[in-house]
């Protein structure tokens, strides 16, 4: 080697040395610079192995995934590198948190279809009078071979005397719970399973009352009592919608909410009303600590003698985990009497009361105990509102916004409140508007503007007005019911308002979780750093919303029952079989992005099968699809299999029916779920692909597929 040469690999090697150092330098720097912020990334971590969990499908990938994290986290520590080894190490918490929770609720699942005449204890009772239907989750006294709990669907109402406790005797139609309606969608034996439901069905005769139910003998069942009776008194006194939204605002109970009524709550943005969460802790909270220490304040001398904050910020925690426990302890609940007791701490020891690190602490609890938590809406929506909120008002815009200067003019004040209110809004919009698509396929596009009086409205009207309607209550008087009723009502017109706006309602196409991964990951790091590399979050939502974009949305959807097919085509989505359920279209429409469904165009049916010709990735697609039980004849059927690509059935096709492409029949459906499929690609994705082995899964498979 030449000197020239040397000397080249020398200034080479000098040039990264640098390079190197400067880095080391500037992650060095970025680290102190955002010290206090690196905490908040363990319980975001932590939820990340909770994630990890319940989207890895097979216990052979998750244990490999486990042990990946845990060979990363061995070798970070020998190099002594603390800010990756301990989000490593509670990742791994977070998936072994998910699966001994799992474990943790194991329970008898129901095999197949049962009539059977059980006799079961009544565990809780939903009353659903906007769809006619009660829910009761029975306790079976003697399961032969049963679940051990079940939950049953009565028309109509029930009796009275059919209170929590009570016994009953009933023959019913049992099946095992309901999986997802296709791949990626609500899976409601996921539910089932982490709520302890081996199986739901519908009676075929009538209730039979065994035993009344004995009074309350605990706290739970004595707080589920009273919740049930000033859930009835509160419709009682405030008839209608209006009433019904009332009762939710008071005990949480969203049951006879009218369909048409909760949906203009969601399409307007102003859904997170109908759920105890922040604003009606807050308000109990605030309203009780004002008056108690306003109250002890006119006694003379007491005023000296005590310390009447101390006093009422005691008194406003009591009331607010009576009021958590009234409404059901749900988790918007426990996460916002979480925040508020730590807020209450940090004003008692002087301390910075709201903050992300509550926030962080809050979650960490909530996920410590019930980790299937996170993969639900309602944990996502309230702590990503929140988080993007508190987020704004540590960063220099918010403390701009929050800024009270003495020598402001009132109209700065004012514009500075009314623009503080907005921003907030949008905020909040934004952090929720990836959620809302990803679980429901839609989003509102107005909830900042409709946020701005809903807001202040249920905070300064209609809660007070329900506190003093309740207190008057206790003195025999209804004198500010009809006061409530007519707030509540606007506050109904104001949804229906906004939602018939037009381009209320942003509807896109299924989310893959890559791109909602991608939205959330952006998302947390543009809130939780707070130095100028926190830009740096803008790549991953960038990244999220081209893959969601440029996501190929399936062709065809099957249902697990092998009873219907939906057809996405450029107006709509298209049934082969019209009589299918709204909740099977709604979820399929939604999948596809659009809230209109209609018979297949140029479908020809006959008596036995439909017959449907799809274009799609440059040539024709033929579906067959059974639609009788009637025998047909080999001679008939057999050419019809072959000439179609894709055979659907809700029966056992013979193995003579040889479809050019693919057959889905009742025991391969019975394995495999609903599956969507994609014709250009040749893709077929299942419920049973997604769930893999874990237990709520349809028929979880032995091993992964090749």
């Amino acid at each position: 080697m030449t000197s020239r040469s040397l000397g080249s690999l020398q200034t080479i090697a000098r040039y990264w040395r640098l390079r190197c150092a400067s880095g080391a330098a500037a992650v060095a720097g970025f680290v102190d610079a955002e010290r206090d912020s690196l905490p908040l990334w363990l319980p975001a971590a932590f939820g990340a192995g909770i994630a990890t969990w319940f989207l890895v499908p097979f216990e052979a990938q998750r244990l490999a995934a486990a042990a990946l994290v845990l060979g990363l986290a061995a070798a970070a520590m020998l190099l002594g590198w603390r800010l990756a080894w301990l989000p490593l190490l509670m990742l791994l918490a977070g998936m072994g948190a998910a699966g001994f929770r799992s474990a943790q609720v194991a329970h008898p699942v129901l095999a197949m279809r049962s009539v059977v005449t059980l006799t079961a204890a009544v565990e809780s009772i939903e009353r659903r009078p906007d769809r006619d239907v009660t829910r009761l989750v029975l306790a079976v006294a003697s399961p032969q071979g049963l679940p051990g709990h079940v939950r049953l669907t009565v028309r109509g109402g029930v009796a009275a005397a059919i209170a929590p406790g009570a016994r009953l005797r009933v023959r019913a139609a049992l099946v095992p719970p309901a999986t997802a309606p296709l791949p990626g969608g609500y899976d409601f034996a996921r539910r089932a399973w982490f709520a302890g439901i081996g199986a739901t069905g519908y009676p075929l005769g009538p209730l039979v009352l065994v035993a009344p139910a004995p009074p309350p003998g605990n706290l739970e069942a004595t707080m589920a009592a009273a919740r049930g009776r000033l859930t009835e008194h509160v419709r009682d006194r405030v008839p209608g919608a209006a009433g019904a939204v009332t009762a939710a605002f008071v005990t949480g109970d969203q049951g006879a909410i009218p369909l048409a009524t909760a949906q203009a709550m969601r399409d307007a943005g102003l859904a997170h009303l109908l759920s105890i969460s922040g604003l009606h802790i807050a308000v109990v909270v605030g309203g009780v600590m004002w008056l108690v220490r306003r109250g002890l304040a006119l006694v003379p001398g007491l005023t000296l003698a005590l310390p009447l904050k101390g006093i009422a910020i005691a008194v406003a925690a009591v009331a607010g985990l009576a009021y958590t426990l009234l409404a059901g302890a749900e988790v918007p609940t426990v996460r916002s009497i979480l925040a508020t007791l730590i807020v209450l701490l940090g004003v008692v020891v002087g301390r910075e009361a709201l903050s992300l690190r509550m926030l962080a602490t809050a979650a960490l609890l909530i996920l410590a105990v019930r980790p299937e938590a996170l993969m639900g809406a309602s944990f996502q929506l309230s702590f990503a509102a929140v988080t993007g909120i508190v987020a704004l008002y540590e960063s220099r815009l918010g403390r701009w916004l929050s800024r009270r200067d003495e020598d402001d003019r009132w109209f700065h004040r004012a514009g500075r409140g009314l623009a503080a209110l907005l921003v907030t809004g949008l905020v909040a919009e934004a952090a929720l508007a990836p959620i809302g698509l990803f679980h429901f396929n839609k989003a509102g596009v107005f909830g900042a503007l409709a946020n701005l009086v809903a807001i202040p409205w249920s905070s300064f009207v209609v809660m007070p007005l329900i506190g003093l309607a309740l207190v008057a209550d206790a003195f025999g008087t209804a004198l500010f019911w009809p006061p409530v009723g007519a707030a509540m009502a606007a506050l109904i017109d104001l949804a229906d308002a906004a939602a018939a706006l037009p381009g209320a309602v942003l509807l896109a196409a299924m989310m893959p979780v890559a791109a909602f991964a991608g939205l959330v990951a952006g998302g947390l790091w543009l809130a939780l750093w707070r130095t100028a590399p926190r830009r740096w979050g803008l790549l991953p939502i960038a990244a999220g919303l081209a893959i969601a974009v440029l996501a190929p949305v399936p062709d065809l959807f099957v249902s697990g029952d092998g009873r219907h097919v939906g057809v996405v085509r450029p107006g709509g989505l298209a049934m082969l079989r019209p009589r299918a359920s709204d909740f099977l279209r709604s979820m399929w429409g939604n999948a596809a992005g659009t809230d209109d469904s209609a018979p297949l165009p140029g479908a020809r049916c006959s008596a036995d099968a439909c017959l449907a010709d799809i274009d799609a990735g440059g040539r024709t697609w033929r579906v067959l699809l059974t639609i009788s039980r009637d025998f047909v004849a080999r001679e008939a059927f057999e050419p019809a299999c072959a000439a179609a690509d894709i055979v659907v059935s809700d029966r056992r096709l013979p193995r003579w029916c040889r479809p050019r492409w693919l057959k889905l029949d009742r025991p391969t459906l019975a394995a495999s779920g609903a599956v969507s499929i994609d014709l250009a690609a040749g893709r077929v994705d299942s419920v049973a692909g997604r769930a893999g082995d874990h237990p709520w899964a349809p028929s979880p498979p032995k091993s992964p597929p090749a």
